[in-house]
């Protein structure tokens, strides 16, 4: 039996998690593995709750927060693309596919575009777990 990936979703309470409130009652759908975890701000979220959720089991794990420009809390956003890049980089060093973290901007008029952030996400991580287990069985 194929296990969806599983895929930590950390989403800003104005931004993010308004627009995946929208998307239930649009009745949009997305991959039934995601788990989305509210947050005040995406800029609240630290390097170091994405590796965690990685160390626990998450398949992968998305920060999802207000466009550019657009933070309740002016410079939210900014910190956490500035983490998005660092966290990208040290996932590397720890043995992590890059492909494994993802950092998207949405507002909270916009389920389509985050229900679709949801959907590349799961697709990218079967990819990875496909190739993965090519590369074992080529192996052995």
């Amino acid at each position: 039996m194929k296990k969806d990936p599983l895929i930590i979703a950390f989403c800003c309470n104005w931004c993010a998690y308004a627009a995946a409130d929208l998307a239930g009652i649009s009745r949009l759908q997305y991959p039934g593995s995601i788990r989305i975890i509210r947050v005040m701000c995406s800029g609240m979220v630290h390097p170091d709750m994405v590796f965690h959720a990685l160390e626990k089991g998450a398949d992968g794990v998305m920060i999802v927060g207000c466009h550019p420009g657009e933070c309740h809390y002016i410079k939210g956003n900014e910190i956490a693309l500035a983490r998005a890049d660092i966290i990208a980089e040290t996932l590397e060093d720890m043995g992590w596919e890059r492909d494994r973290f993802q950092m998207t901007h949405v507002s909270s008029s916009e389920p389509e575009r985050l229900v679709q952030a949801f959907r590349d996400m799961h697709e990218r991580l079967e990819a990875l777990h496909q190739n993965t287990f090519a590369g074992v069985e080529a192996n052995e």
